[in-house]
């Protein structure tokens, strides 16, 4: 009998909200969390906004030993225990166990970890204060960091590994968790990313000129995502996590279910057919959906909402585009499309996790949440899809199921195919 894998457990830091229930409320709202940044202003960042969670009244020790606290100075890594202890608990599993959980394992990724960390240590090290670095400086600062802290606080038995394919990092570290437990190699998996924040993860995209420069004094409208005045991204950060487990288990343990994952796809342009460094092969992103929706063992008509990649800059035209080769559908027939970057920028190695716990929490609200920013439709876009289609409020339609796509620096790309659950 084949493997089904559901979702059970969700947790989420994000710029716009901390936690389910504020996250939720935010999308189904609206609420920006892009606020203007004085430390980007004072280091002449042309974009001085951005997307960052706000954990100043979160209890850091529920989430870490004083041990662990003392010197903790990786954003990134903070955002990830956060939301991956939480999708934990909000699964209903527990870490209080004397021996490792065999059949729990964590794929959890990220794109570069602890950089202010790394900076607090060059700086120690060139000053000649290698003694002072603290023996917690390597755990920050190494890739694999976040998922070695998870992996210790829960104490998972089974694969503990990151993963890191620029934004589509979020989105491969739930596909390689459903691979896993789809070929009976575990029974549940931690999957998501995290993002470090500030001007040292910030800077090289300031420095490309993509990101937007014409609302420091206005924030709040500076993400627009699918608009014909998208001027570039708005940089985020912060951490999104799911809890997958094989429906078997999910069933046993009378487990609460967020939906089930049907499958997806991850691939590659090669740089090749206009795909280079940081712009899609638009055949490969085509490929990866059609794949995404083959195997997940439907019709591509079956399709109710697609939550795109959608970053706000001159690509989201040519992604709608190939949304709808890729499924062959246009005008009024094209699935309702939403993009969460309007609320919260683009939180680049976490956007996908993000992304899809945002997703899937449309099953819960029986909504397709409202996209930000984007009244002035790109003409482009228009051409393509009916306007109905892009909502400018959350809608009262119940998605059955829903399609989330990232793309990545290095032309990588990875969709997922969501479904609300029926046993």
């Amino acid at each position: 009998m084949a493997v089904r894998v559901v979702v059970t457990g969700m947790g989420v830091c994000a710029p716009n909200g901390i936690g389910l229930a504020a996250f939720g409320n935010a999308l189904r709202q609206r609420k920006s969390g892009i606020s203007f940044r004085p430390e980007l202003e004072k280091l002449k960042f042309s974009c001085q906004i951005a997307g960052k969670p706000n954990i100043e009244s979160v209890n850091l020790n529920n989430y870490f030993t004083n041990i662990q606290l003392k010197g903790l100075n990786a954003s990134g890594v903070i955002y990830g225990v956060k939301a991956g202890k939480d999708a934990w608990q909000d699964a209903g599993l527990s870490a209080d166990i004397e021996t490792p959980d065999w059949d729990s394992g964590i794929i959890f990724g990220t794109g570069i970890l602890g950089v202010d960390k790394f900076r607090e240590a060059i700086y120690q090290v060139d000053e000649g204060n290698v003694r002072r670095l603290g023996s917690t400086s390597v755990i920050q600062t190494m890739a694999s960091g976040i998922s070695a802290y998870l992996g210790g606080m829960l104490g998972c038995g089974n694969q503990v590994t990151t993963n890191s394919s620029a934004c589509t990092t979020g989105t491969e570290a739930i596909l390689m968790g459903y691979e896993r437990i789809k070929t009976k190699k575990a029974k549940r998996m931690l999957v998501g990313s995290c993002s470090d924040s500030g001007p040292y993860v910030w800077g090289g995209f300031d420095a490309m000129r993509i990101l937007p420069r014409n609302y420091n004094d206005n924030p709040k409208k500076a993400s627009r995502p699918m608009s014909a005045t998208a001027s570039g991204f708005v940089p985020g950060s912060g951490a999104g996590a799911l809890v997958l487990e094989s429906l078997e288990s999910a069933n046993a343990r009378g487990a609460k279910i967020y939906g089930e994952l049907l499958g997806g796809s991850i691939n590659s342009g090669g740089q090749r057919n206009g795909g280079t460094m940081t712009a899609p092969n638009s055949e490969a992103v085509i490929r990866c959906i059609r794949s995404a929706v083959q195997e997940a063992g439907i019709n591509s008509d079956q399709i109710d909402v697609i939550n795109g990649h959608l970053t706000a800059t001159t690509k989201d035209s040519l992604e709608i585009q190939n949304w709808s080769r890729a499924l062959g559908r246009s005008g009024k027939d094209f699935p309702y499309v939403n993009s969460f970057k309007g609320l919260f920028g683009h939180c680049l190695a976490a956007a996908g996790s993000i992304e899809c716990v945002g997703s899937l929490l449309q099953f819960e609200s029986g909504q397709v949440f409202g996209n930000q920013n984007c009244e002035d439709l790109h003409p482009e876009i228009e051409k393509i899809v009916d306007p109905s289609r892009i909502p400018q409020e959350s809608l009262d339609v119940k998605p059955k199921i829903i399609a989330k796509a990232s793309f990545g620096f290095g032309d990588v790309n990875a969709c997922v195919i969501f479904k609300s659950h029926t046993n």
